[in-house]
């Protein structure tokens, strides 16, 4: 698949994923966290840890910040807008359809023999 070039596609595919989520939680929560923190948090090695981080960055959601040999992330302050601005996007476009008008009607259900024809609601078939 290729990278979508819109900053909204690549921002909700940064959140999508349950560790990168957990991240952005903790850096709304604490504010700024040091990268070599959220290993033991995420329960992730720091190579993984690294790597969503550099997703996170390259979709606008954090900003790192080096401070001596340590690199201190926090939530990009914009990113908290974007989302909300989606969410009233989306909300916008009409109520969602609730989920019992997306589950299968009622009705006869007729089986479909191995050649395609249904068969007799007397259990007879092709013999």
């Amino acid at each position: 698949m290729a990278r979508s070039s819109d900053p909204d596609v690549r921002l909700l595919a940064a959140l999508a994923d349950p560790a990168r989520l957990a991240i952005v939680r903790q850096l709304s929560s604490d504010g700024t966290v040091c990268a070599c923190d959220f290993a033991a948090c995420a329960d992730l090695a720091q190579p993984t840890v690294s790597h969503h981080l550099r997703v996170l960055r390259e979709a606008g959601a954090v900003h790192g910040e080096r401070r001596g040999t340590w690199i201190w992330y926090r939530l990009e302050p914009g990113v908290a807008a974007r989302l909300a601005a989606l969410a009233a996007e989306l909300g916008a476009a009409g109520p969602a359809r609730p989920a019992s008008a997306l589950a299968p009607r009622p009705g006869p259900s007729r089986a479909l023999p191995r050649f395609g024809r249904p068969v007799a609601a007397t259990g007879g078939g092709p013999r």
